[in-house]
């Protein structure tokens, strides 16, 4: 007798499309993580609210998603990166401070990278470089800086 599987979700609890890596797990990273708990059956579904009816993103919560989304990019930076992915990072970073819809934070990130170059050799490099910058805008804001050793289990591998 063939064994039943019950069929994976589709869609999610936010009402996006569910992906599955190659090994038809859920993907952590690109699934929301109310999704990831649904179809994990950590949660019931949930019912979906209406986020088209957001206010366009204040400087704070454009602030922490752009945080969020640099540190998990650059938590994936190469151990060994090719000379295509050091230009790469370089022009996101450069177009970064040049585009940055905050443009008093676009000014101050520039001045930035003038006075810090970015270290791009490889990715712990690239991420200490990435806390100190984001450690400087904490102390603009009066908020407390991060122990920059701790980046790894901050963005990348989790605190165990």
């Amino acid at each position: 007798m063939a064994e039943e599987t019950t069929p994976k979700p589709e869609v999610g609890a936010s009402g996006r499309k569910i992906i599955y890596d190659k090994d038809g797990k859920p993907c952590r990273s690109c699934n929301t993580l109310l999704d990831f708990q649904m179809v994990t059956g950590k949660i019931a579904k949930p019912a979906v609210k209406d986020t088209y009816r957001e206010d366009p993103p204040d400087v704070e919560k454009l602030g922490n998603s752009s945080w969020t989304f640099i540190h998990a990019l650059c938590s994936k930076y190469p151990e060994n990166p090719t000379p295509e992915d050091k230009s790469e990072i370089n022009g996101f970073f450069n177009v970064l401070s040049r585009m940055y819809p905050c443009t008093w934070c676009a000014d101050d990130f520039k001045k930035y990278l003038k006075e810090h170059p970015l270290d791009n050799k490889d990715n712990e490099g690239l991420n200490k470089w990435l806390c100190g910058a984001h450690n400087e805008v904490n102390k603009k804001l009066g908020k407390k800086e991060f122990d920059c050793d701790l980046w790894k289990k901050r963005w990348r591998d989790g605190w165990d």
